[in-house]
């Protein structure tokens, strides 16, 4: 969410028209329902997205749906001034980074009635949760995983490593092995300071980002010594300077290091794999993240969910809302067409019944969800009003400037507390 956005959804804007509504798929029958649903997405999810909500309207002759497809860039401005003007959607794709921006403030619908969510796996749902209500569904989830290029690290003879068993420094030093035995401007590692290694590291020391109470779950102490941690990944060379890592963010998932085999490893979420493979020309594998012991039992790993189906407070036909939701979290139908685009489902019975459907890497995926399940954490609470700006635009910037060391790790801690407090309050 930009600046603006989120301005726009605190401030009150004045009420102003709809941006860029998406086409009318016809009006409802005498006394039915006409729900407007918003979400972002690519050419692919906003086909299958059509093609589900047709086949729900096949089912539902009353009932008519307005689609308001976004680019990710313009989503978020255009659903803050909707809300802001009391004008939003019916129903809303959400980020779990701008849950709480939107819950606390009344605007999204309580769903706890209207969903059914009994047969969700363990560490899917609470993250929907804002002041204990129900506002965010998980429409798919992922984890953080690292994908490593296979025949770079065969070209620098450096073995995949048993990722039950590794250790940070483990990681560290396979990445720095990997860069001496290969070409100049390949590297062990892309950058792998991130909101997901941020997040892992917090996990892995008893701490986490946020509070369940709102606040901010860290001390300087474990921020100090995750930033010590990326001064040595510099100082060794595991990774890329500065420049490149700036350069690289800027690009396309298809045009990453990794995708061009510049890197041999790059932290991801697991539902990346398939776009990962098809840009690389060749099978990329999929590694838990280090852990601090060296035992995966301990690597405090969380399901995320890609993103969210929420229903805002002022719907006129909450319970039509609430139904479509239902059908689409819960409906093999749905998923039979959908399938892991938005993320695995996180109903147990419909990702059992499509997985014969899953391309290979989706299996892949699938079962790599299932096999960290007995290594995951505490599920994180909800981030709270501002908790996407601390993830976002205030850890990013409190990276760039220890990755060109105009802040020690020290100094970059007191910065990150100092910068999210203020952007909590």
């Amino acid at each position: 969410m930009t600046r603006r956005g989120v301005l726009g959804l605190a401030g009150g804007v004045a009420a102003v028209g709809l941006v860029g509504c998406g086409r009318n798929s016809g009006q409802p029958e005498s006394g039915g329902a006409k729900l407007r649903m918003a979400w972002w997405g690519n050419d692919l999810r906003n086909a299958q997205t059509t093609q589900a909500l047709d086949t729900y309207l096949k089912q539902h002759a009353g009932l008519a749906i307005d689609p308001q497809p976004a680019e990710f860039s313009t989503y978020w401005d255009r659903l803050a001034t909707q809300t802001a003007a009391n004008d939003a959607p019916d129903l809303i794709q959400m980020s779990d980074w701008y849950l709480g921006d939107y819950g606390v403030k009344g605007a999204l619908l309580d769903l706890t009635d209207h969903v059914d969510v009994s047969k969700f796996a363990p560490g899917t749902l609470d993250t929907g949760r804002v002041d204990g209500k129900l506002v965010g569904i998980n429409a798919g989830f992922n984890t953080p995983v690292i994908m490593a290029h296979p025949k770079v690290l065969e070209s620098a003879g450096v073995e995949l490593p048993d990722d039950q068993t590794w250790t940070w420094d483990d990681y560290r030093a396979l990445a720095v092995e990997i860069t001496a035995n290969s070409p100049d401007g390949t590297f062990g590692t892309g950058s792998p300071f991130s909101d997901k290694a941020f997040q892992t590291w917090l996990r892995q020391h008893e701490a986490d980002v946020f509070l369940a109470e709102g606040g901010l779950g860290f001390a300087a102490a474990e921020a100090e010594s995750y930033f010590a941690l990326l001064a040595d990944f510099l100082r060794d060379k595991a990774m890329p300077p500065a420049e490149a890592i700036v350069e690289n963010e800027g690009k396309s998932l298809e045009q990453s290091a990794l995708a061009q085999g510049t890197t041999g490893f790059a932290i991801f979420w697991s539902n990346q794999l398939a776009a990962l493979t098809k840009a690389a020309g060749t099978e990329i594998a999929m590694l838990r993240l280090p852990t601090v012991t060296g035992s995966s039992a301990d690597l405090k790993a969380w399901y995320r969910p890609s993103m969210l189906w929420s229903a805002s407070s002022r719907s006129k036909h909450p319970d039509e809302a609430g139904r479509l939701i239902d059908w689409w979290v819960n409906s093999v139908e749905c998923a039979s067409i959908c399938l892991d685009e938005r993320g695995y489902p996180a109903s147990t019975e419909v990702a059992a019944a499509i997985s014969a459907k899953l391309t290979p890497e989706g299996r892949r995926v699938a079962e790599f969800i299932a096999a960290v399940e007995p290594e995951l954490g505490d599920t994180p609470p909800a981030p709270p009003p501002g908790g996407g700006t601390v993830l976002g635009d205030i850890l990013t910037r409190v990276h760039a400037d220890a990755l060109f060391g105009k802040i020690n790790a020290k100094a970059a801690a007191d910065q990150l507390l100092t910068e999210s407090q203020s952007a909590l309050t």
